[in-house]
């Protein structure tokens, strides 16, 4: 079938034969004759005639006269014409040609229409719902090729998400849907985050090398703003402005400008809260990656991720920092059973520890929780209650995807990658 059809113009020099041949036809009759006479006879195409002939080298000019060089019509003409009456009958004409009548407006390239096109993509049956063939409705018109779904086929291994992003996507997703904001936090930060805004004492045990990693180079990073730095080393030294006495030493900035990896996620909340951007009342999240010094096995990691939080408003109490974090072990991990044991943390009061039943490890701890003290919230200049958590991301996320060792979630096997479930 041609790609080409004709123009108005192209059916009327089918008719009437082309302004060229035309000439050359008035001219054998009459001979030599003046141009003006001539373009009387053609009328308005003259001009196409004359410039047409000229370039076929069969006409002459001499003083306003015009004659023919040879009374014999070129095999130009007769092929352009040859190739009208192919169009015409749906024939594809020679391509030098069809370039010629398409640059004079004869012809026109005939663009593909989209009930066209699908007819090309359909055939007698519709094997494929491609977007061709649902917008032209070419579904309403042709029969869809039926399959035998009862006959078992070869395993196919379709291209997927690795299981544990798609997760942490998933999780991201449903706590901005709960109203939460995400705060990205850096992996490196300074022990005055990690420890000394969360009123952790800088003798504490849980600092020493083997508990925690520390940078060699560079060792030391930037604190915040004077205020606040000094708030917080008045709450550790004699309890600042707050109900307690603090921990009774000489506190040292040196110490707290030491650098390190992220040991838990709750080093980015005193940030948040510190934040000028912090809205009251607000709620705020954070995935967090996380370095210790651990044993590794099935449950534990060097480094690992933790997803936290906090939630800054009036009135906030225990049992909504409970409910939220049922919600999450519901929701997130989709455990059965749900368990909460009292807890210790240097700062939060009350602390909960959050467990979660796995089918085959029993109890895992997932995280912990619990309200800060407001040795942790007043030297921020927060006087409002907030609901802190960390959870164990990745535990949560063996809960959910079935899997009983959490270096599943980082594994190279394609075979566990594969066949891992889409949750």
């Amino acid at each position: 079938m041609s790609q080409y059809r004709l123009t108005e113009e192209g059916k009327k020099y089918l008719k009437t034969g082309l302004p060229e041949k035309q000439l050359i036809e008035f001219l054998s009759k009459s001979g030599e004759t003046e141009i003006d006479i001539a373009r009387k006879e053609l009328g308005e195409t003259f001009n196409i005639a004359l410039q047409w002939c000229k370039r076929f080298n069969v006409v002459e000019i001499k003083n306003g006269r015009i004659s023919l060089t040879s009374n014999k019509i070129p095999d130009e003409i007769h092929n352009l014409e040859k190739s009208l009456n192919e169009v015409q009958d749906e024939k594809e004409p020679v391509s030098s040609d069809a370039q010629t009548l398409v640059r004079r407006n004869l012809i026109e390239e005939e663009k593909e229409t989209l009930e066209r096109k699908a007819e090309k993509i359909v055939g007698s049956e519709i094997t494929y719902l491609l977007p061709e063939v649902i917008a032209s409705d070419m579904w309403k018109k042709k029969p869809f090729r039926k399959y035998n779904v009862t006959v078992s086929g070869p395993k196919m291994d379709i291209g997927k998400r690795q299981p544990y992003s798609r997760f942490l996507s998933e999780v991201k997703r449903k706590l901005i849907e709960m109203g939460f904001i995400e705060i990205l936090g850096s992996s490196i930060t300074t022990e005055f985050w990690n420890f000394d805004a969360l009123f952790q004492p800088q003798n504490h045990p849980s600092r020493d090398w083997t508990q925690t990693y520390s940078l060699k180079y560079p060792k030391k990073g930037l604190l915040p703003e004077n205020k606040i730095v000094q708030q917080i080393a008045a709450t550790h030294e004699n309890g600042w402005k707050t109900d307690g006495a603090g921990w009774g030493y000489k506190w040292s900035s040196d110490k707290a400008a030491q650098l390190m990896p992220v040991a838990h996620d709750t080093a980015i909340s005193p940030q948040t809260l510190s934040s000028k951007k912090l809205e009251i009342p607000g709620k705020y999240f954070q995935i967090v990656r996380c370095y210790r010094p651990d044993v590794i096995d099935a449950t534990h990691g060097v480094e690992f991720n933790q997803m936290g939080g906090i939630v800054v408003a009036e009135d906030l109490n225990f049992v909504d920092l409970l409910g939220l974090l049922k919600e999450f072990a519901l929701d997130f991990a989709g455990a059965d059973s749900v368990r909460f044991l009292s807890d210790y943390y240097p700062f939060t009061e009350p602390s909960v520890q959050m467990n979660v039943k796995h089918p085959k490890l029993g109890w895992i701890e997932f995280g912990g929780a619990g309200i800060f003290r407001e040795e942790v919230t007043k030297p921020l200049g927060i006087d409002l209650p907030v609901i802190a958590w960390g959870l164990g991301i990745d535990r949560l996320a063996m809960h959910k995807l079935k899997i009983n060792d959490i270096r599943y979630l980082f594994t190279q096997s394609l075979e566990w990658l594969k066949d891992a479930r889409v949750v």
